[in-house]
């Protein structure tokens, strides 16, 4: 008696054999629809984009301020190693005179000028006005520098200013869609152009930070299965496949990173390694920031997200 009554009776709405659409084509919450339920490949996109959409629900709070934490992260390490020149002022000069050989007034100058453009420069990224100006400023001390100091033949320092770079063009990329919003009425087909080759380029830049990682240190298991993984996803976010995704998930390593490699307050201040530690920590920061500026922006029209959604 009770089997014939539970056979007649329909599934209540809270049974549901397959919720997420995997094992048959109908699409699921998401709109992914599971064409192949049984490859692996299938599966494991349907994964990837469920991920995607949490991602994207549960950052809504924090998405109207993306943009002003990541501009703020990016020019962060200009704001220390201006500090640093301030607060280490005879040091910085004996190694520009001893191992420089900057002349002492030339040296004086350099210096002056290195602080002036990256305080006034970084307030303006932050403020949002002369965006333009200020990139070019600061991308004006980062080659200086590297040629005032002697570094710019050094892989890792020059790695991780092309990814410092790379952020600073994503400010670039920004401060042209602001520009697009404030005059949406006036066609701007060049600047849009203009607007995809600097996504593409800092995109690009962005990624060579985890070279960098990759070429320097002592290597375990550990170390190769974060640089195989921080090396497909930086694959992804120069391509711009899954780039929002990728670029989160760089953005949760990359962190994770900084804070237990570059533990500079952990080292005793008259270390000679804490100044080290402190700079690649700020300098980490800044190219977090690049990244959370690409979350925020989207890869740009030369990527495969975007190439997909016309096709």
């Amino acid at each position: 008696m009770s089997s014939r009554i539970n056979i007649a009776r329909p599934q209540g709405p809270s049974y549901s054999p397959d919720p997420h659409g995997i094992g048959n084509s109908r699409p699921s919450a998401t709109g992914y629809r599971a064409a192949d339920p049984e490859n692996p490949v299938e599966k494991l996109r349907y994964y990837a984009k469920q991920v995607e959409d949490y991602a994207e629900i549960y950052s809504q709070p924090l998405r109207p301020y993306l943009p002003a934490i990541g501009r703020f992260l990016i020019i962060v390490t200009f704001l220390e190693d201006s500090l640093r020149i301030a607060t280490q002022w005879g040091d910085q000069l004996w190694y520009l005179h001893r191992h420089r050989s900057f002349p002492r007034g030339i040296s004086h100058i350099f210096l002056i000028l290195n602080v002036i453009t990256m305080l006034v420069a970084s307030g303006a990224v932050v403020a949002k006005r002369h965006t333009e100006y200020a990139v070019a400023g600061l991308l004006a001390v980062v080659i200086v520098q590297g040629f005032g100091y002697g570094l710019i033949f050094d892989m890792t320092f020059f790695l991780r200013n092309l990814s410092v770079i790379g952020g600073l063009f994503m400010v670039f990329s920004d401060s042209m869609i602001s520009r697009k919003k404030l005059f949406a009425g006036i066609p701007s087909i060049s600047e849009n152009d203009r607007r995809k080759y600097f996504l593409l380029t800092g995109r690009v830049l962005l990624i060579f930070l985890f070279l960098g990682f990759i070429f320097q240190g002592s290597w375990s298991i550990g170390r190769a299965f974060l640089s195989l993984f921080g090396l497909v996803a930086c694959v992804m976010v120069a391509v711009g496949f899954k780039a929002k995704w990728s670029a989160s998930i760089l953005v949760i390593t990359l962190s994770i990173f900084n804070v237990a490699v570059n533990n500079w307050w952990s080292v005793h201040s008259a270390h000679p390694a804490r100044d080290f530690l402190k700079y690649d920590f700020f300098q980490t920061l800044s190219i977090v920031g690049g990244l959370i500026l690409l979350v925020n922006m989207g890869p740009g029209g030369l990527s495969v997200d975007e190439k997909k959604k016309t096709f």
